[in-house]
């Protein structure tokens, strides 16, 4: 029931956009060559209330945003589980900042909120238009897909709000790669990778329904879910994909890991987290 309140809240259509022969804006694995068969993700912790966003802090602490249950679970390294914040209306995405705070979007309440270490709590953010992922660009700028104006957007330091990407089809998550560009995951409209120059190309022939979870790993690699089927794929500069996990429930969450060699993801249809190997 929930999983198909979360479609339709996120979804609004489907628009297909043009592709275009590009430089390539980030790295292309040498198993990308190989065709590397997609791998069984590893389960590590169940028992969560329709997971989405996640983030990991300087000390390997790893927070999840619960959407059902409007609240921040926190597992320390050791494994042990605990609630970092609660009362929270549709927590969707969840960042940790530069400065070590928990940043989180309230889907239902068209706010980002940052905690501090301790864990209380203030707005950051205010004005949104239904807030799905989020990140922080090169620059250290908080990203923000912004679903019902069809924009990314940057926080700047003084709280105001930019548009760095406007034209989408209901963008959920979006991370910046090393050429300056961007990668984005559209809930209605596929994956777009976007050039610095504003050139675009449609990378989401072979998703079912793209989530918000969207990674750019140390060497320029991007991932992101399938929320609509049951692979974790990475995004090829050409524009292909190849699914590097299968098997999953609905994955809607992503993150990368700190040893910078394994993603997780958070699968909404059974409230599982898995790790999945980054293949070569």
């Amino acid at each position: 029931m929930m999983m198909s309140l979360f479609r339709a809240a996120f979804a609004s259509g489907i628009v297909a956009l043009g592709m275009a022969a590009l430089p390539a804006p980030f790295v292309t694995p040498a198993s990308a060559r190989d065709s590397a068969p997609a791998a069984i993700p590893e389960k590590l912790w169940s028992g969560f209330s329709s997971p989405v966003g996640m983030g990991f802090d300087a000390a390997g602490n790893l927070y999840v945003a619960e959407w059902s249950a409007g609240r921040i679970a926190r597992i320390d390294p050791r494994g042990n589980r605990s609630v970092f914040a609660d009362g929270l209306s549709g927590p969707s995405g969840l960042a940790v900042g530069p400065d070590g705070a928990v940043y989180v979007a309230s889907y239902s309440r068209d706010e980002i909120y940052r905690f501090a270490p301790d864990g209380s709590r203030s707005v950051h953010v205010t004005g949104l238009a239904t807030p799905a992922g989020i990140g922080f660009d090169r620059a250290g700028r908080l990203l923000v897909a912004n679903r019902r104006t069809n924009q990314i957007l940057a926080v700047g330091g003084n709280g105001q709000l930019v548009a760095v990407i406007d034209g989408l089809n209901t963008p959920v998550g979006a991370v910046q790669t090393p050429d300056g560009g961007h990668v984005v995951s559209n809930i209605g409209g596929g994956v777009t990778i976007l050039r610095p120059d504003g050139r675009r190309i449609e990378a989401g022939s072979a998703f079912a329904t793209p989530g918000p979870g969207v990674v750019v790993t140390r060497e320029g690699r991007v991932f992101v879910v399938d929320y609509g089927g049951t692979t974790v794929r990475e995004i090829l500069p050409d524009g292909s994909s190849r699914a590097v996990a299968d098997g999953l429930r609905s994955p809607v969450g992503l993150v990368l890991a700190p040893d910078g060699r394994s993603l997780l993801t958070a699968a909404w249809g059974d409230g599982t987290i898995y790790r999945i190997s980054i293949p070569d």
